[in-house]
C-alpha cells in the first residue's frame, strides 16, 4: 500500500507543470493567453447579445401590444359614447319615462309583465329606431343596439327577444343595474334571451351595457345593450405578427378569453401569472413547447393583451449570432495554437542548445564555448556561460595554488599555537613554584595572568560564557590592582539569572583598560571601577562605571561620533583586533581605540541595534553601557552546527 502511494506521488511530481520541458510550458501558457480570453469574449458576447435581443423583443412586443390596446380602447370608447348619446336623446328619455311610474323590476322581481314589442308601424318609436340606425351605419363594428325600459319593453333595429320573458330579469340587465350608470363590458354573452337578425353566435360578439338613471331619484329608467363584433378585435390582433407562429390574445378581468386565434398554444391564461403589474413577461412550458408570454393591461377596458410565441423562434437570431461567435473563437484559437507552437519553438530551441553546451561542460569539457550573435537574454546567457567557464578555469588554477598555501599556513599556525600554550604553561609552573616558596602575591599574579591568556584563547571560540568573560576581566583587574595597590579598587555585580548566557569574548577588558589608564590613573587619590550586568527589556546590559578624571566635552562628542560610525558604517574597519591575551594595542595610547574595536565587533556580529554608549562628566567619571543580545546555550550550539 505504501509503495503504491509513493509511486503515485512520484508520478504526480513527474507530470507536474514545473517538471515539463520549457517548450511545453510555453505552448501551454501561450494557448492559455490566446484561447481563454477568446472563449471568455465569445461567452460574454453571446450572453450580452442574448440579453439585448431579449430586451429588444420584449420592448418591441410591448409597443405593438400598446398599439393594439389603444385601438381596442378606441372601439370601446365609441361604445361608451354611444350609450351617453342614447341616454341624452329626448325620444329615448320619453320612451323610458312613460313607464317610470311603475315599480322597478329589481324591487319586485316576482312580478313579471309580458314585454310589449314595438312594430315599424309605431310612429312613437320610429324616430328612436332611426336614431339607433345612425350609429350602426356610422360604426360598422357595432352588431346591434338594444334599449330596455324598467318594465321590460325594448326598442332595437337589429336585436330582438327570443321569448316573451321579461328582459329585466336577464343577467346583463342586472349587471348594468348593479353598476349604477357606469359603462360595463361584460364579455361574450352566455344563454341570454336576446339575439340578432344576423344571428351572431355568442362567441362572435362582445357585449357592453350601461344603466340609464333618473338624475333626481337615481332610479333605473332602463338599460342600453350594445354588441361589438369580435371581428374588429380579431382584425386588430391579427395585424400583429410575433415571429412565424406567435399571436396576440385578449383576456378580460375574469381570465376569460375575449379573443384567441384558431389552434392557440394555450386555451386559458391563468390570471396569477399575469401579476399585478401593468405589463410584464414570463416563460412557461406548455405541451412540450417553451413559450414566452408578454402582456400589457388596459385599465380602461380592463382587458389584458398577451403576446404568445415560441422561444425557439426567438432563438433563431441567437443561433445565427452564436454561429458567428463560435466561428470567430475557432479561428482565433487556431491562430493562437499556431502562434504558440511557433513562439515556443523559437524560444526553446536556443535554450536547448545552451543546455547541451552546459551538459558538455558538466562532463568536464571546459573548452566548449557558446557562439551566437543574438543580443537578447539567450545571447546574454551564452556570453555569461562563456565567462563562467573562463572563471571556473581560473578558479581551478587558483585553488591548486591555495591548497599549497593552505598546507604551508597550517604548518605555520601549528608553530604559532605552540607559543601561547608554552607561555601559560610556564606561568602555571611559576605559580606553583611561588606557592611552594611562600610567595603568595607572586603566585596570585601568575595565576591571574595565566587565566587572562587561557580565556583570551578560548579554544578558538568567538562566543564564550558570560562567567568566563567576567573571570577574564576580574583577572585583568586583579593584575592592575596589584600594580596600582590602593589607588585602584573594583567590584563586580552580576545578576544570578544571567550567569548562564553567552557573550562575544573580550568586550569588557578594553573598556576597563580605558577606564584605568584614562580615568583612574590621571585623577588624584584612589579610584574605583564598578561592573554591573543585568537583563533589561530582553537584552543583556553591562555597565562599566568609574569615578576617574572624566572626558572633556569636545573629546566626548568626538568619541560618541566615532562609536556611532563604527557601529553603522565602514568606520568599524578602524577597530583593531585584540591580541591573544585580550589587551588592546592602544592600551596606553590613544583613548577609545579598544572601545571602537568592541563597538565594531558587536555591531558586525549582531547588528547596529547593539553596541556601546558612553556618558561622561569631566571631573566626576565615565559610564560605558554595553548592550548585547541574550544568547542561551541552545543558540550557541545551533550556531556551531550552522558554522
Amino acid at each position: 500500500m505504501r509503495n503504491r502511494y509513493g509511486q503515485r506521488s512520484w508520478e504526480i511530481r513527474r507530470f507536474s507543470l514545473n517538471n515539463l520541458p520549457i517548450r511545453y510550458k510555453l505552448i501551454v501558457h501561450f494557448m492559455l493567453i490566446s484561447i481563454l480570453p477568446s472563449i471568455g469574449l465569445g461567452v460574454l458576447t453571446n450572453w450580452t447579445v442574448d440579453r439585448i435581443i431579449e430586451r429588444q423583443i420584449t420592448s418591441n412586443t410591448l409597443q405593438l401590444i400598446g398599439k393594439v390596446n389603444r385601438s381596442l380602447e378606441t372601439y370601446v370608447e365609441n361604445l361608451q359614447n354611444m350609450t351617453f348619446f342614447i341616454s341624452f336623446n329626448p325620444d329615448v328619455l320619453q320612451f323610458l319615462e312613460n313607464n317610470n311610474e311603475a315599480e322597478p323590476v329589481l324591487s319586485a322581481p316576482s312580478v313579471q309583465t309580458p314585454p310589449r314589442t314595438t312594430t315599424p308601424t309605431d310612429t312613437d318609436h320610429y324616430e328612436i329606431r332611426k336614431f339607433l340606425q345612425g350609429f350602426t351605419t356610422l360604426y360598422s363594428e357595432v352588431a346591434g343596439i338594444l334599449i330596455v325600459n324598467s318594465r321590460g319593453e325594448y326598442i332595437s333595429n337589429e336585436m330582438y327577444a327570443r321569448t316573451s320573458e321579461n328582459l329585466t330579469q336577464e343577467a346583463w340587465y342586472q349587471e348594468a343595474v348593479r353598476n349604477k350608470g357606469i359603462f360595463k363590458i361584460i364579455g361574450h354573452p352566455r344563454g341570454r334571451n336576446v339575439t340578432t337578425h344576423v344571428n351572431y353566435k355568442d362567441s362572435e360578439v362582445v357585449s357592453a351595457v350601461r344603466a340609464i338613471l333618473d338624475p333626481e331619484t337615481q332610479q333605473v329608467k332602463g338599460v342600453v345593450l350594445i354588441d361589438l363584433k369580435l371581428r374588429v378585435i380579431a382584425e386588430t390582433a391579427q395585424d400583429v405578427r410575433l415571429g412565424k407562429t406567435g399571436y396576440l390574445t385578449v383576456v378580460d378581468g375574469n381570465g376569460e378569453l375575449i379573443y384567441s386565434p384558431p389552434a392557440p398554444y394555450i386555451n386559458r391564461i391563468p390570471l396569477d401569472r399575469l401579476g399585478q403589474d401593468a405589463s410584464g413577461t414570463y416563460a412557461e412550458r406548455v405541451g412540450g413547447r417553451d413559450l414566452q408570454f408578454i402582456y400589457r393591461h388596459s385599465p380602461f377596458t380592463n382587458w389584458t393583451t398577451v403576446g404568445v410565441f415560441s422561444m425557439a423562434e426567438s432563438a433563431t437570431e441567437m443561433r445565427e449570432i452564436r454561429f458567428y461567435v463560435v466561428s470567430f473563437v475557432f479561428i482565433v484559437c487556431l491562430l493562437g495554437m499556431t502562434a504558440s507552437f511557433y513562439l515556443a519553438h523559437t524560444i526553446s530551441r536556443p535554450i536547448g542548445q545552451l543546455a547541451s553546451f552546459m551538459q558538455k561542460a558538466q562532463s568536464g569539457d571546459l573548452t566548449i564555448r557558446h557562439w551566437s550573435d543574438r543580443t537578447d537574454e539567450i545571447g546574454l546567457l551564452g556570453r555569461r556561460f562563456n565567462a563562467m567557464l573562463q572563471q571556473i578555469h581560473r578558479l581551478l588554477s587558483l585553488t591548486e595554488l591555495q591548497e599549497r598555501q593552505k598546507r604551508e599556513a597550517e604548518l605555520r599556525s601549528l608553530q604559532a599555537h605552540i607559543k601561547p600554550h608554552f607561555l601559560y604553561n610556564t606561568l602555571d609552573t611559576i605559580h606553583w613554584m611561588a606557592r611552594r616558596n611562600g610567595s603568595e602575591d607572586i603566585a596570585e599574579m601568575a595565576e591571574s595572568l595565566s587565566k587572562l591568556f587561557r580565556i583570551g584563547l578560548s579554544k578558538g571560540n568567538d562566543i564564550i560564557p558570560l562567567n568566563d568573560e567576567i573571570e577574564h576581566v576580574r583577572s585583568y583587574l586583579h593584575i592592575q590592582h596589584v600594580r596600582y595597590q590602593s589607588k585602584l579598587d573594583y567590584s563586580l555585580h552580576i545578576a544570578p539569572d544571567i550567569r548562564g548566557v553567552y557573550v562575544l569574548k573580550l568586550i569588557l577588558q578594553p573598556i576597563v583598560e580605558n577606564a584605568i589608564y584614562h580615568g583612574i590613573k590621571e585623577r588624584r587619590g584612589p579610584g574605583r571601577v564598578v561592573i554591573e550586568a543585568a537583563e533589561d527589556s530582553g537584552m543583556l546590559v553591562i555597565t562599566i562605571r568609574d569615578d576617574g578624571k572624566g572626558i572633556p566635552r569636545d573629546q566626548l562628542a568626538r568619541l560618541q561620533k566615532e562609536l556611532q560610525a563604527a557601529g553603522t558604517t565602514d568606520g568599524r574597519e578602524k577597530g583593531a583586533e585584540p591580541t591573544a591575551a585580550g589587551v588592546s594595542p592602544a592600551g596606553e595610547g590613544g583613548q577609545g581605540y579598544g572601545m571602537l574595536n568592541v563597538q565594531a565587533r558587536i555591531a558586525l556580529t549582531f547588528g547596529p541595534k547593539y553596541g556601546l554608549t558612553i556618558q561622561s562628566e569631566e571631573g566626576r567619571g565615565t559610564v560605558v553601557t554595553v548592550t548585547h543580545p541574550i544568547i542561551r546555550e541552545e543558540q550557541t550550539r545551533l550556531g556551531r552546527m550552522e558554522s
